[in-house]
């Protein structure tokens, strides 16, 4: 009978097996996107779904195009911007705010996402979406990455 079994979830189609990991990825997504101010870390994600941290960086790359951890920090980048933006709180709050640990990472990943360190966007922030509704801003101010932004920007 155990055999039985064995040749019962090797015969599985490989597409279920591919859906059951979708939504594993999904439930990583949205507990990022819901999650992204508390200390998070890819093991912690891959523990949460019951598989390796290896794993699930390769198979979240494979489904979304970035890394768990790329993805953690542009939501919090996103979120960043968003408090920026509104100008009552200082960039270390911010930074704080959001789940990030260190200042220093915070400023250069916000850099390389946004093109500008964080005190010089919450200084033009301000004065470009003066106005603007705030659903039109973030969505207008989201940050692009180099493998989304348009060839000619690139060169």
């Amino acid at each position: 009978m155990r055999c039985g079994t064995i040749a019962l979830v090797s015969s599985r189609p490989a597409s279920a097996q591919h859906l059951r990991d979708l939504a594993r990825l999904r439930r990583v997504k949205d507990r990022i996107d819901r999650e992204y101010a508390k200390p998070l870390d890819v093991e912690a994600l891959a523990r949460g779904v019951h598989m390796s941290a290896g794993h699930l960086s390769r198979e979240f790359r494979q489904a979304y195009g970035e890394s768990p951890y790329s993805y953690l920090m542009t939501r919090r980048i996103e979120r960043a911007m968003a408090l920026l933006r509104r100008g009552d709180l200082s960039v270390t709050e911010v930074c704080f705010e959001v789940g990030c640990a260190s200042l220093g990472t915070f400023s250069t990943r916000f850099t390389e996402l946004v093109g500008m360190p964080p005190s010089a966007y919450r200084r033009e922030a301000a004065r470009a979406t003066a106005g603007i509704p705030s659903c039109v801003a973030k969505q207008v101010t989201r940050p692009i990455r180099n493998r989304e932004a348009p060839a000619a920007s690139r060169n």
